[in-house]
């Protein structure tokens, strides 16, 4: 199969350091019940900054400011599918977390904590690249 799909992740900072980590839902089509970042896929078209900012929207309810790319992997998944992931890190405007029904739960955390969750192998690559 010859597809090529663009996800985006985002690693947003909270005024006291600490980031955002959202538990994916028991019935999500992939890694269920692990801890993942604010983001998804670039619609076909799509402005992938404006994609972002979308996903962050809709899955948190959060505003960001300070949007910076610091991140892509490249890999094939399962299904045949040649994936880039660009990691961003920002930080919050307002604080008050609204998760929508793709996530059961969600954190504010440092490194440290999160290093003791059940995650994602991309997103705590991500997280160990920023220097914290």
């Amino acid at each position: 199969m010859d597809e090529v799909g663009v996800s985006q992740k985002a690693v947003i900072f909270n005024k006291d350091g600490k980031f955002l980590v959202l538990l994916r839902g028991s019935t999500a089509p992939s890694n269920p019940l692990k801890w993942d970042l604010p983001g998804g896929d670039v619609d076909f078209g799509e402005d992938p900054q404006k994609s972002i900012i979308r996903e962050i929207k809709e899955e948190t309810g959060l505003e960001i400011s300070g949007l910076t790319p610091f991140d892509v992997e490249a890999h094939v998944n399962s299904g045949g599918y040649h994936w880039f992931t660009v990691a961003y890190k920002a930080n919050t405007k307002n604080g008050r977390v609204i998760i929508s029904w793709e996530h059961d739960e969600y954190k504010w955390v440092d490194e440290k904590e999160f290093s003791e969750l059940p995650s994602i192998p991309k997103i705590v690559r991500f997280v160990k690249k920023l220097q914290f």
